[in-house]
C-alpha cells in the first residue's frame, strides 16, 4: 500500500523493532497525531486465547477515569417510570415500539450506545440482526441491560467503553484523544489493561498478552512491551 508523504514522515519516528514502555509509547503516539482534527487514540490488544471457545471469551466494560473525549449519544428502550428516569439522566433518545419502527423502516442509527431495561429485551430482540453486527445490541455483561438506567447513562456519558474479542482474538478500544495530556492517556490505558488482565479466562494457557499496540486515527502503530504489563 502506497502511503502519503505525511504518513511516511510520521512512520520514520517509530522504531518498528522496538517494544516501548507505556509512557514513551503514549508520547510518541501524540507526536505522530498531526492531522487537522483531534485524532482518537486506540489500543489494539492481541490475546493468547481462542474466541471460538465459550470458556475463552474476554468481554466487559469499564469507565475510563479521564473519559474518551467523545460526545456519546445514548438510546434507551424503556417504559413507565423508567422513561422519565432515562430522560432526566440525559438519554438522547427514549422509547419503545416507536424506536424499533424508526430503526427498521428508516435504517436510522443516529446513536452510539443502546441501553434497555430487562423487560424490554423481548422487543429489542427484534433488532438483533441489525444491532448485533454493529456492536449495538444491549448486553448484561456490559451493563447496558439494567433497571438502573440512570447509572448506566451516567457511566456511558462519563467515558464507559466496552472491550471484547473480535474473530482474530484482538480487542480494539478507544482510550482518549490525542489532545489529552500524556498522563491522562497513560491512566486510561492502565485501567483498561488492568481490567483485561483481571478478565483472563482460566482456560487460557501460555502468554496472555501477545501484543499491545496503540495508535492515533491517522498515525502509525506503536508497539508496547507486553512483558511489562
Amino acid at each position: 500500500m502506497k502511503r502519503g508523504k505525511n504518513y511516511q514522515e510520521k512512520f520514520k519516528l517509530v522504531d518498528r523493532s522496538k517494544l516501548y514502555d507505556l509512557e514513551e509509547a503514549v508520547t510518541l503516539t501524540k507526536q505522530t497525531a498531526t492531522a487537522k482534527f483531534d485524532e482518537t487514540v486506540e489500543a489494539h490488544i492481541k490475546l493468547g486465547v481462542d474466541s471460538r471457545h465459550a470458556d475463552q471469551q474476554v468481554r466487559g466494560a469499564i469507565v475510563l477515569p479521564n473519559g474518551t473525549g467523545k460526545t456519546v449519544k445514548v438510546l434507551v428502550f424503556a417504559k413507565g417510570d423508567k422513561v422519565t428516569e432515562a430522560t432526566e439522566a440525559g438519554a438522547d433518545y427514549v422509547g419503545a415500539e416507536d424506536l424499533v419502527e424508526k430503526i427498521t423502516k428508516e435504517n436510522w442509527f443516529d446513536f452510539d450506545v443502546v441501553v434497555a431495561t430487562p423487560d424490554m429485551m423481548g422487543l429489542v430482540g427484534r433488532l438483533g440482526r441489525v444491532l448485533g453486527p454493529k456492536g449495538l445490541m444491549p448486553n448484561p455483561k456490559s451493563g447496558t441491560v439494567t433497571f438502573d438506567v440512570a447509572k448506566a447513562i451516567a457511566d456511558i456519558k462519563a467515558g464507559k467503553v466496552e472491550y471484547r474479542l473480535d474473530k482474530t482474538n484482538i480487542i480494539h478500544v478507544p482510550v482518549g484523544k490525542a489532545s489529552f495530556e500524556a498522563e491522562k492517556l497513560v491512566e486510561n490505558l492502565n485501567v483498561l489493561l488492568d481490567a483485561i488482565k483481571k478478565a483472563k479466562p482460566s482456560a487460557s494457557k501460555g502468554t496472555y498478552f501477545r501484543s499491545v499496540t496503540i495508535s492515533s486515527t491517522m498515525g502509525p502503530g506503536v508497539k508496547l512491551n507486553p512483558a511489562k504489563i
